[in-house]
């Protein structure tokens, strides 16, 4: 079952948090190192904060954009050796189009994606405030309250209690309150890691049950070269004119797998039969939409070789598949990147896209160089896109011509300046696009 909402007030992604949590777990050996950490209570801070700007200008009726965003993320472990510490990551965004919404709520502009502060009572006893993913419910979110987690040996529990963020404009929301426990296991053995976690989740809006739902996730690395990730959701709850029942549904379901044949050689095959979730108080306004059935299914390949030094090539295929979808979607991206050419010093790209839809078919051809400038202080590079598309409905061919130049520059140790252009140009129009970031870590 589908509710589509705006991509702008969900602004932290599912696959972009699994993507961050795969990376996590790959690196799950530092955990003994953490943990050594603890004991020491030893001060660690690091941080960053950026500026960039966005220009749009084209002599398209559409008018120019100039946006501007400000990003600043912390990371601060045992403050002053003590055993509490914080993280946050938020961003100011506005443009010359949208200050007055911005003026009028200030969560218009600024998003917080991440501010708590974790209590470490002792190696095996955490309690964490304010807003935060849980690495262990990926699929929840963001989670504003309390989070307690306890550890035996092998077994871990935990339990939160707090709200979602606003599905609006993400911010507090105390109408949206939320509560759940869960129970993981962590297996560390000498060629990998495991983990599971099964949690139980009931969400509101005021009084009213928006939702209920049993969640589990895997990780497993235990066979050497073997990566499986995978998720799944149960809905126990569901109310149509105002019927309230409990029910046991399948209503999430993502499969990773990856191996790693040979030092050079890895695969990845995934599966997904995911939907947009229903709340059933929060979307009360689109109750005939309950009635519909749109599950999102898709298969996605991966395969990266590097058949000799400095070369590498890969494919990545995907399919997609919705019952009310009059056609398919089918997307081939193909690439070869050979480095360190001889005598230039530099990295060719050449990649090829096929992509057919239910509304448009086209392909995308595109070379690329990047070179170091001055080794460890400016990298350049240039890109260039042939982009054919035909929109079937209307038997409309788009032509685009696009040309990328980027250039970063270490201005001094942790203080670092990215310049990138965009042209597009178009049998009549064209547009242009720069962006400009300077970032200072600390």
């Amino acid at each position: 079952i589908v509710v589509k909402q705006k991509p702008q007030i969900i602004p932290v992604q599912v696959e972009d948090t699994l993507v961050k949590m795969e990376s996590e777990i790959a690196e799950i050996d530092t955990i003994s190192e953490k943990n050594t950490d603890v004991k020491k209570l030893k001060q660690d801070i690091s941080g960053q904060l950026s500026i960039s700007s966005y220009s749009n200008f084209s002599n398209s009726p559409t008018s120019n954009l100039q946006r501007m965003r400000y990003t600043f993320s912390l990371q601060a472990e045992h403050i002053g050796g003590s055993k509490l510490s914080t993280e946050t990551y938020m961003s100011f965004v506005h443009s010359n189009k949208n200050w007055d919404e911005v003026q009028s709520n200030i969560f218009n502009g600024l998003k917080i994606y991440n501010l708590s502060f974790l209590y470490d009572f002792n190696e095996t006893t955490h309690l964490l405030l304010g807003r935060k993913i849980n690495p262990k419910l990926s699929s929840v979110g963001a989670i504003d309250g309390l989070q307690f987690e306890k550890q035996f040996k092998s077994i871990s529990a935990g339990v939160f209690v707090g709200s979602r963020p606003d599905y609006a404009d993400y911010s507090i929301n105390l109408n949206l309150f939320q509560y759940g426990a869960y129970v993981g296991h962590e297996h560390q053995a000498k060629n990998g890691f495991m983990q599971s976690t099964l949690s139980y989740v009931t969400q509101y809006n005021s009084s009213n049950i928006d939702r209920r739902f049993l969640y589990f996730q895997h990780v497993n690395s235990l066979v050497k070269n073997l990566y499986f990730f995978g998720s799944l959701e149960m809905d126990l709850y569901k109310k149509v004119n105002e019927i309230s029942e409990n029910t046991f549904n399948l209503s999430n379901l993502y499969l990773s797998l990856r191996y790693r044949v040979i030092r050079q050689l890895s695969m990845t095959l995934s599966y997904s039969a995911r939907q947009n979730i229903i709340y059933y108080e929060t979307y009360k306004d689109f109750i005939e939409r309950l009635l519909e059935k749109e599950t999102l299914q898709g298969w996605r390949f991966q395969i990266n070789y590097r058949p000799i030094r400095n070369l590498a090539v890969g494919v990545n295929a995907g399919y997609r598949f919705r019952p009310d979808d009059p056609k398919a979607t089918m997307n081939l991206y193909a690439y070869a990147t050979y480095s360190q050419i001889p005598k230039i010093k530099a990295s060719v790209t050449l990649s090829a896209t096929l992509l057919e839809t239910s509304y448009i078919s086209g392909n995308i051809y595109s070379i690329g160089i990047t070179r170091d400038i001055i080794p460890g202080s400016i990298y350049a590079g240039l890109k260039y896109r042939y982009v054919d598309y035909l929109y079937t409905n209307s038997e409309f061919s788009q032509i685009q011509n696009i040309g990328e130049a980027s250039i970063s520059w270490r201005i001094y140790k942790k203080l670092s300046l990215s310049v990138y252009y965009e042209g597009t140009f178009e049998k009549q129009y064209s547009f242009n696009r720069i962006y400009v970031n300077l970032s200072q870590r600390f």
